[in-house]
Parts: structure tokens; sequence; C-alpha cells
């Protein structure tokens, strides 16, 4: 077995002698969403290297961090082509209040199965669908929320993500757009998109530290001034200082 399939399946505690098959996705999905935390600590601290197999491999697999989605979702994408899948990865426009501007910086995966494509994200922080969603709108049910993909051009894809997650959403809203005729040529085009994020003022992710990861009946959220733990339906929330954050840093994330 391939080294990063092996340690792919360590991290995230599925069997190393289990042949990987369609119908297991959502077990590995569900357990790398709960594992493989989305954070930002690497653009924080400006602990950055060029995106490759190997140093995805070592900051996500041997070190055991995680990260944003061109990181995890490339990771993930590494162990499903390792495991035969016909998988590649596009670029898209989060919308959040509006498309933001910072260009095509959401990163994910397609993945072509029985003649049928779907999309598989495990990057996209506390909103993951936690199965592979169809590119035919059919409404798609986790244990996160509903979720559906439109084919709609735009100028921002050919096609958008929508979910209504458990609890939160009352209603539909658009997760990104993603153009599926633009897969990437090569992972170090991905290097682009970690110096948008880094350096560009508008990016989320370049103002204060943030880690987050799904559990059994809700997730948890912590930044350097608060912790937001949503379990079962029900949300509470911990002002906290640097002392603190470096206590539940420890208990939650193993960090």
């Amino acid at each position: 077995m391939n080294e990063l399939n092996a340690l792919f399946r360590k991290r995230i505690g599925f069997q190393a002698d289990v042949k990987l098959t369609f119908d297991k996705l959502d077990e590995i999905l569900e357990k790398t969403a709960q594992t493989i935390p989305f954070e930002n600590f690497s653009i924080m601290a400006s602990h950055l290297s060029d995106i490759n197999k190997e140093n995805i491999k070592k900051k996500v697999l041997v070190r055991n961090e995680g990260g944003l989605c061109y990181e995890l979702n490339t990771a993930l994408y590494f162990f499903l082509m390792e495991n035969d899948f016909d998988v590649f990865l596009v670029r898209g426009v989060i919308y959040k209040e509006g498309w933001m501007t910072i260009g095509r910086t959401h990163v994910t995966i397609l993945l072509n199965h029985e003649g049928q494509t779907y999309l598989v994200d495990t990057g996209f922080g506390g909103n993951l669908p936690l199965k592979p969603v169809p590119l035919n709108e059919k409404t798609v049910v986790s244990p996160n929320g509903e979720f559906r993909i439109k084919k709609e051009s735009t100028d921002h894809g050919d096609h958008i993500l929508e979910l209504k997650l458990k609890h939160k959403d009352p209603d539909w809203k658009i997760g990104y757009a993603f153009d599926s005729s633009k897969p990437l040529g090569n992972v170090a085009e991905l290097n682009e998109i970690q110096t948008i994020i880094r350096e560009n003022p508008q990016s989320p992710f370049n103002k204060h530290p943030l880690i987050t990861r799904l559990t059994n009946s809700g997730n948890i959220t912590l930044t350097d001034t608060s912790f937001t733990q949503w379990d079962d339906g029900k949300m509470t929330k911990e002002e906290i200082d640097g002392t603190r954050f470096k206590e539940l840093l420890k208990k939650h994330f193993d960090r």
C-alpha cells in the first residue's frame, strides 16, 4: 500500500485492509470531517510550503495538522486517486452575503462514477455535505443537512452548490459556484490560492486564528476570542482569552 494511502487511513481510523468502494465514501467523508480540522494556523504563522503531494502528506498526515480547502481537499484527492477513483480538482468562488471578491480561491473535488459526476468536499469548514453530491440537482441528505447542485452558468462557474444546514438554515442558501469544465492541470496552481489567502486584505483567513471540525452531534469552532459548540441543535458560546484558547486547543484538537 502506498504511504499516503496508509497514512490517510490511519489518520481517520479507516481499516488498512478494506477496499475503498464508492459506497464507503460517506464513511470516509464523515471520519475525515471529524478527524482533520479546517484551520488557518499556517497562514497566521506564515509557516507556508509549496503545495505538492509530499508537503501535503507531511502537514496533514505526518504532523497531523489540519488546513484550508486547498490542503484538505488536495490530501483527499491524492487519497482517492490512490484508491483508483476518477477524480480531479476544480476551483470555485464562495458566496457569503455576496460573491467573494478575491477570486476562485475555493478548491474542491469532482469524482466520476458510473456515468455520473459528483462533488466531494472536505474543505468547506462546518458546511460539509459528508456525502458525494451529484451534479444533477438531486438533494442529498446527511447528518449535516441537505445539499444539492444546480447547473447554472455565472461569472463564477457553471454549477452552484446549495445547502441547508441541519438546525441552522430554514431555507436553501448558496455555498459556492465552481466550474466543472476547468479541472486543475497541476496542484502547483494551488500556490496562487495560498498566496491570495495569505496576502489579500479581503481574505477572511489572514486576520485571526480559526480551527473547526465536525463532531458526532454537531461541530466545534475555536478562535482566539471564542469557543462555539453545536450539540444536537443547541449552540453554546464561550468568550475566551489566550490561556483558555490553549487549553481548548489541546482538549478538543490535540494540538
